[in-house]
């Protein structure tokens, strides 16, 4: 019963958390793409207002023209709308699954004993270190050099060594799966508290001071603008992260770390040839077609790299098969003892269950897959299968899963 709510719980979990993600990155995008398409308005009314940029669109039917205020518009409106919820939504979302699928279940899902054997206490601290560490030194470096001269470039520079940094002690420390996942919850949960600690409350002080009918201080206009474009920037890596866990290519490698800064500079680069993109129509900036070029040489580069051999066997290498082919009766001992608490007659994880000699020929394929092909099963080798026993299931596989 317990697995059967917990399924049920990662299912709408993670169907609201793509929902609310999907409304977030959404308007991300679409303020990013509407400040980098205004321009300056030709309407004399307009400028009396102070208005400073203006957009004419087409959508659904009808046609918008969006107006920008640099500063003060002449009258605040009775509703104005805050844009918030969705990024409160998407972190409360995401860290429920986080627990859901990870920390509730930490010593299958964080821990890897070949990488750091510790306790489930242990692994969820050090995961929600993570969060709390990288927020710490992102907004310090933000604080102390982001109004500098050459400021965001220097804020760009620090915080891509500590995001280097943090995915190497991940990949270290924690299961690869988990690795990424947590180094991805680490930017997403930065991205939301730029939004609740910095962008929400500079607008409202700004809100607060025309209802006053004091000058607006430029600061809080200009730090949430900064803090914006950071999170338009960490975008494509988080969803990177969020979806490599589907991909274990990716975090089975042995450089995993590599692989996931390679994939989220990737991710950076071509959100930059996004951002740029609009400026250029406009006669802004040059083309950004180089930015995109970088990101696919670098995608392509860690596709050649990670590329397997084609003089390997698909197998597992330098596993001994054993002289006969084991029966269904041995590789049935070997299942009970490793594989039946996750796939047995009151947990079946992934709808597999391999308590029966019928049940595991049905699932033969997947479990040479698992056990021997990509070595994922058990997870975290949590229950101690052996190199003979893989090679025992290699080998009464291969003689035709009899």
């Amino acid at each position: 019963m317990e697995s059967y709510l917990l399924d049920w719980a990662n299912l709408l979990l993670r169907w609201l958390h793509v929902i609310t993600a999907v409304a977030w990155v959404g308007s991300s995008f679409y303020f990013v793409f509407l400040d980098s398409s205004l321009t300056a308005p030709e309407d004399e009314d307009l400028k009396r207002q102070g208005v400073s940029g203006e957009l004419w669109a087409v959508h659904g039917g009808g046609f918008y023209h969006p107006v920008k205020f640099a500063g003060a518009p002449p009258k605040l409106p009775g509703h104005l709308h805050w844009f918030y919820w969705e990024s409160y939504t998407t972190w409360m979302s995401g860290f429920a699954l986080l627990t859901v699928s990870y920390l509730w279940n930490a010593r299958a899902y964080l821990i890897d004993p070949a990488r750091m054997d510790w306790s489930p206490a242990a692994a969820v601290s050090v995961t929600l270190g993570f969060l709390v560490v990288f927020w710490i030194l992102y907004d310090l470096i933000c604080r102390i050099v982001g109004q500098r001269k050459n400021g965001d470039a220097i804020v760009g520079a620090l915080v891509a060594v500590l995001v280097v940094a943090a995915s190497w002690l991940a990949c270290q420390w924690f299961a690869g799966r988990a690795a990424f996942l947590i180094v991805g919850a680490m930017i997403a949960t930065t991205m939301s508290a730029n939004v609740a600690m910095w962008i929400i409350p500079g607008q409202r002080k700004m809100v607060a001071s025309i209802k006053a009918g004091q000058p607006i201080d430029p600061i809080h206009g200009k730090i949430g603008k900064q803090r914006s474009v950071h999170n338009t920037y960490f975008t494509l890596p988080v969803l990177f992260a969020m979806l490599s866990n589907h991909y274990s290519f990716t975090w089975s490698h042995p450089h995993n770390w590599l692989v996931l800064v390679g994939m989220m500079f990737a991710g950076a680069a071509i959100r930059q040839f996004f951002v740029l993109r609009h400026g250029w129509k406009l006669g802004r900036n040059k083309h950004p077609a180089p930015h995109a070029a970088v990101g696919v040489v670098v995608i392509l580069a860690l596709l050649a790299w990670m590329a397997p051999s084609p003089s390997k066997a698909p197998a597992a290498p330098a596993l001994a098969a054993p002289a006969a082919a084991p029966t269904i009766a041995e590789v049935r001992a070997i299942v009970d003892q490793r594989c039946l608490q996750c796939h047995g007659a009151q947990v079946q994880m992934k709808n597999v269950r391999l308590d029966s000699d019928d049940s595991l020929r049905q699932h033969a394929q997947a479990v040479y897959q698992q056990v021997v092909v990509t070595r994922l099963m058990p997870m975290n080798n949590s229950t101690g299968l052996t190199e003979d026993e893989r090679a025992r299931i290699g080998a009464w596989f291969s003689a035709g899963a009899r």
